[in-house]
């Protein structure tokens, strides 16, 4: 059996993510609150058929994780053999870059976040949410 050859590789330090301003965390919220609240609710927040047998979207509501703040949709599942009554399925993903910019991902349907749009600014992210096709709930 051969001996495998060390080689030596350039491996430089991860730059720390840059933490949040308040200032841009309230202003974040208060927009993508108002966009939830006038277009996606009235688009994808139904009210149930009587004879519903599938998951169906009950709410959309946004939340901060650390330097991520995701677009959640709650499905209420009405089956009798469903696990649990509601489960929770994050559709957008906004990354603070700095410099008041961010980066913008939609959930692939293999589980993976898909980052599509780098470095824009607030209204273009949530401009791109309301938009583009990807980010359905």
């Amino acid at each position: 059996m051969a001996k495998r050859q060390k080689i030596r590789v350039y491996s430089p330090q991860r730059q720390p993510k840059p933490k949040v301003p308040e200032a841009v965390k309230t202003g974040l919220e208060a927009k993508a609150s108002e966009l939830v609240d006038s277009v996606l609710k009235p688009m994808h927040v139904k009210p149930p058929r009587e004879d519903e047998q599938f998951n169906y979207i009950v709410d959309i509501y946004s939340k901060w994780y650390r330097n991520y703040f995701y677009l959640c949709s709650r499905y209420a599942c009405p089956g009798p053999y469903a696990i649990s009554p509601y489960f929770e399925a994050r559709f957008a993903r906004l990354e603070y870059v700095g410099n008041e910019r961010f980066n913008l991902a939609y959930m692939r349907h293999t589980g993976k976040w898909c980052e599509i749009y780098t470095g824009l600014s607030l209204d273009e992210c949530l401009a791109a949410i309301r938009d583009a096709p990807h980010f359905l709930p």
